[in-house]
């Protein structure tokens, strides 16, 4: 299989994975939850091994921080599934949408000295495709027009969690944070968008926003 194929199978199954312990919630999503926050801490060691203490700390702030917000958004109330649903789909239809938009209209490279694949064309796909996918299930499971607003400044979130990921590679020298997620990577390699879409997200629902 190609590389795309291998990516796509992956993705899908993880994305079966994420949905199934969403609905599920309680001990099964906080179970979840847990596993992956260990494993992105535990990539997080490997690539920052030698650089001080100070980036361990961050990394365990970085891998929990996400993981409580998940948390939070999912049983805050009685909209947590739909809120937890939308922060998943704005997160992957951004990843989505600037691999395919950057794949087929790329040309101005957006940082290259950071991450030399990613392109202006991509991350406008992104943001497109999250707005677009991201307003549609707000609309559909009424969670309010607030959400069509703050899509677009998620999804350039998102693709900031990339990129800051892609330096801490870029700086330690290694192509992924880990390569058991067959197409992806590691853990941090799938979820650094996630990572600031879903800290965000949190917050805008507890100040009242969403």
């Amino acid at each position: 299989m190609n590389e795309l194929t291998v990516r796509t199978l992956t993705g899908i199954l993880l994305i079966g994975a994420a949905l199934l312990a969403a609905v599920q919630g309680g001990n099964v999503l906080a179970v979840l939850v847990a596993a992956i926050a260990t494993a992105m801490f535990y990539e997080w060691t490997r690539i920052v091994r030698g650089w001080g203490a100070g980036w361990y700390v961050g990394g365990f702030v970085y891998a929990l921080l996400p993981a409580l917000a998940l948390l939070w958004i999912r049983e805050r109330d009685a909209h947590g599934l739909q809120l937890l649903v939308w922060v998943f789909i704005v997160t992957w239809s951004t990843d989505i949408g600037a691999y395919f938009a950057g794949r087929r209209f790329g040309k101005r490279k957006l940082a290259p000295s950071i991450s030399p694949n990613k392109t202006v064309e991509g991350l406008w796909g992104g943001i497109a495709a999250a707005t677009l996918l991201g307003g549609i299930w707000a609309q559909l499971t009424g969670l309010g027009v607030v959400l069509l607003a703050f899509a677009p400044f998620l999804a350039i979130a998102a693709q900031l969690g990339d990129l800051f990921e892609s330096g801490m590679k870029r700086r330690a020298k290694v192509k992924d944070s880990a390569t058991w997620l067959p197409g992806h990577g590691g853990a941090l390699d799938r979820l650094d968008g996630l990572v600031p879409v879903a800290v965000l997200t949190a917050i805008a629902q507890l100040v009242g926003l969403t």
